[in-house]
């Protein structure tokens, strides 16, 4: 199989674990995932199989949709619900205009220390993995951005909010940094991702339905997952150009649009029958091939 199939991730498993299980339906060793979610969280998992893996850090950036529910009144060494309490704090009463007064600084883009049981590396080593080890370790602080982000519930010990942020952002460390702002202390108790970029929970496989069958029914074609990046199409020439990693000149260009991309943007290359030929970023007047897809790989392989 070659695509991309959207997971509805259930709580208690890693996505190493979803990514297992996927491996195993269709006996097929070429999987992966984009933006890891932790093990408390349910929803949104974007799940790469064969040539679709491709894909997977271009699909990283993509911003993304939560509903979490922060507990207030303690803190957790993981800022989640799966950690032990190190602190605890008295909450004042609140109603909805003060959570929305003390969220408001945090919308827009800003630093944001992450937080020190989470997956990033420090000289190849995961923090997390540091933190058990009983190092003392320095969480990072990133440049973040949180576009928006709604107050659906105010409660005595726990409020609950919609999120829409950009790549990277914690929101375990928005619970934190939240709750202290309120005056007290808090850890995300629950957290659903709903979307991730163009992929939402409405097409989500639930992740206890894994069978090859189910898999293959819900299986975006690789076509179809290429068209959610900025679109280059090329002409014979430009494709032949593309499948030796040669530079693409706009004479073998055939459409408008793509001169406005970021230079780190990624660009999914079309050949003219309308199948992805490669990934590529904006160069000067032209595009630089990153990764190459193979030639005439189907969507779904016989087994």
């Amino acid at each position: 199989m070659n695509g991309v199939l959207i997971v509805d991730k259930p709580a208690g498993c890693t996505s190493h674990d979803v990514v297992q299980r996927v491996r195993k339906a269709i006996r097929q060793r070429s999987v992966g995932h984009a933006g890891t979610l932790d093990p408390l969280a349910t929803g949104v998992l974007v799940v790469a199989i064969g040539e679709g893996t491709k894909l997977v850090s271009h699909l990283q950036s993509d911003d993304k949709r939560y509903e979490v529910s922060i507990a207030l009144g303690a803190e957790t060494d993981s800022l989640d619900a799966d950690g032990e309490v190190i602190d605890t704090a008295d909450v004042p009463k609140l109603d909805r205009t003060a959570v929305e007064r003390a969220l408001q600084p945090f919308i827009g883009r800003q630093p944001q220390t992450a937080p020190k049981l989470s997956a990033i590396k420090i000289a190849g080593t995961p923090l997390h993995r540091r933190m058990r080890r009983g190092e003392e370790v320095e969480a990072p602080v990133r440049e973040v951005e949180l576009y928006e982000a709604n107050v659906v519930e105010v409660g005595q010990e726990t409020i609950g909010l919609r999120l829409h942020c950009g790549k990277g952002f914690y929101v375990r460390s928005l619970a934190r940094d939240l709750a202290r702002a309120l005056g007290t202390l808090g850890y995300v108790k629950d957290l659903r991702r709903t979307a991730s970029g163009p992929f939402s929970i409405d097409s989500a496989l639930y992740g206890d339905q894994m069978t090859a069958e189910e898999i293959e029914g819900r299986l975006i074609p690789l076509r179809e997952a290429c068209s959610t990046l900025r679109r280059v199409e090329l002409s014979d020439d430009g494709v032949a150009h593309a499948r030796h990693g040669r530079p693409i000149g706009p004479e073998v260009i055939v459409n408008e649009g793509w001169q406005e991309a970021l230079p780190e943007e990624s660009l999914a290359l079309f050949a003219p029958d309308g199948e992805p030929v490669a990934l590529g970023r904006r160069v000067d007047q032209g595009v630089r091939v990153v990764r190459g897809f193979a030639a005439g790989a189907p969507d779904v392989v016989s087994r």
